[in-house]
């Protein structure tokens, strides 16, 4: 990709009060092969993979994305310059795969996410999703935040193009997720809230029992001062 040369060694400098949202999705795709493979153990085939939210090609502001698999692998460290930002590996085991996004603009610090390879369902299917005809799919959605960033930045992320014109969706309803996950948000404090107010009340009798022991020691002493 060229990129354009008028902007300086600083990239233009930092154009204060912009932000820009990149919204992304990243995760993988696994596949049981239905038995152990008896030359190397292996179960799943499997594929990682760094993908933009919406319709459009990542490649205009991004350089190369870095996966760091397990170290068991001969080459644990693979890059990949353009999309689809993805690796595909075969293997056994669930462990946890580094992503590391770079950038065209030099003066913009690469962003770095974790996730969890999943090969084998957990019971939670709000997180890893259902199992489907492709496999296994467990991916998550976040978003590079943009703040303040360069002219040079700025030109490359609001001149990005469609990746594809047909149509573009993902394997996770994230918009059901997002609901179910408000859902649980809102019951959890509420069950918090009643907690709390449970909690209240029987701190205030705590005190009302505490407060009354006292005024009988009190009368008690009294009685016999008096004797």
């Amino acid at each position: 990709m060229s990129l354009p040369t008028d902007f300086g060694p600083d990239s233009g400098g930092r154009m204060k009060g912009i932000c820009i949202v990149k919204p992304i999705v990243y995760g993988n795709i696994a596949r049981y092969f239905g038995k152990k493979r008896e030359e190397d153990g292996h179960t799943h085939q499997w594929t990682v993979y760094l993908k933009p939210h919406q319709n459009e090609d990542m490649s205009m502001y991004v350089k190369k994305v870095h996966f760091k698999l397990h170290e068991s692998y001969a080459n644990q460290n693979r890059i990949v310059v353009k999309p689809p930002y993805e690796i595909s590996e075969t293997g056994w085991g669930e462990f946890e795969i580094v992503i590391k996004i770079h950038f065209h603009d030099p003066n913009e610090r690469p962003v770095t996410m974790y996730h969890i390879l999943k090969l084998f369902h957990s019971g939670n299917t709000q997180d890893i999703g259902i199992e489907q005809s492709q496999g296994l799919v467990s991916e998550n959605y976040d978003e590079i935040v943009f703040q303040d960033p360069t002219q040079l930045m700025h030109h490359l992320l609001t001149n990005t193009k469609q990746l594809t014109l047909g149509r573009w969706d993902h394997n996770t309803n994230f918009a059901l997720k997002k609901e179910k996950t408000l859902k649980t948000i809102i019951e959890a404090k509420q069950k918090v809230k009643g907690e709390i107010a449970i909690l209240k009340n029987k701190l205030k009798l705590a005190k009302e029992t505490i407060s009354m022991f006292k005024d009988e020691i009190a009368k008690s002493q009294d009685n016999q001062f008096m004797l």
